[in-house]
């Protein structure tokens, strides 16, 4: 098998992505304080056609030579809008009939596997502070709090990992629905 050039993967321009039609995805960052972190979400964003991020709180904003490092020119593509408080888009967003998933380890959590996304609905997907994760007054107003399965002996995934994990997991299954 030969690996492909760069110029044989068919990728859209930034023009062409911005007319694309999205996944109903949306990411929220709260309170990210990694900015290789915030540019590897926009990466994942670019790559799973995701309609929007929301960067809250600390989390940083472009242009940033440093989220520039990771995201690689993926800021110029993916939609992004900056909110001083998460809650205050959670809020937002329900109120627009979003379905809000906080990415967390909690009580009565569904675990990832197990999550079965419903046709014709809107996903917003929290994910938390690298130190303290995702607040808990909006784990509160979540509609449905998402584990992903862990199984060594470290009790969590770097926060880029888990975004890659849980929107490959959630776009994989919103492309399967009718």
């Amino acid at each position: 098998m030969r690996k492909l050039k760069n110029s044989e993967l068919d990728r859209l321009s930034i023009a062409e992505f911005k007319d694309t039609a999205k996944t109903p995805i949306i990411i929220i960052l709260d309170n990210i304080r990694s900015l290789n972190n915030i540019g590897s979400v926009f990466r994942t964003a670019d790559a799973f056609l995701i309609e929007k991020i929301y960067l809250c709180g600390i989390t940083a904003q472009p242009p940033h030579k440093d989220i520039h490092k990771t995201a690689l020119g993926s800021t110029d593509a993916v939609a992004w809008e900056y909110a001083k408080d998460t809650l205050d888009v959670v809020t937002k967003l329900q109120q627009e009939g979003v379905q809000i998933c906080a990415i967390e380890q909690a009580e009565q959590a569904t675990m990832l596997h197990q999550f079965k996304p419903k046709a014709n609905t809107k996903y917003a997907l929290v994910f938390g502070n690298e130190v303290k994760g995702v607040a808990q007054n909006v784990v509160n107003a979540s509609e449905v709090v998402l584990e992903i399965p862990q199984f060594g002996t470290k009790h969590s995934l770097n926060i880029a990992v888990s975004c890659g994990v849980v929107v490959w997991d959630v776009f994989s299954k919103l492309k399967q629905l009718p």
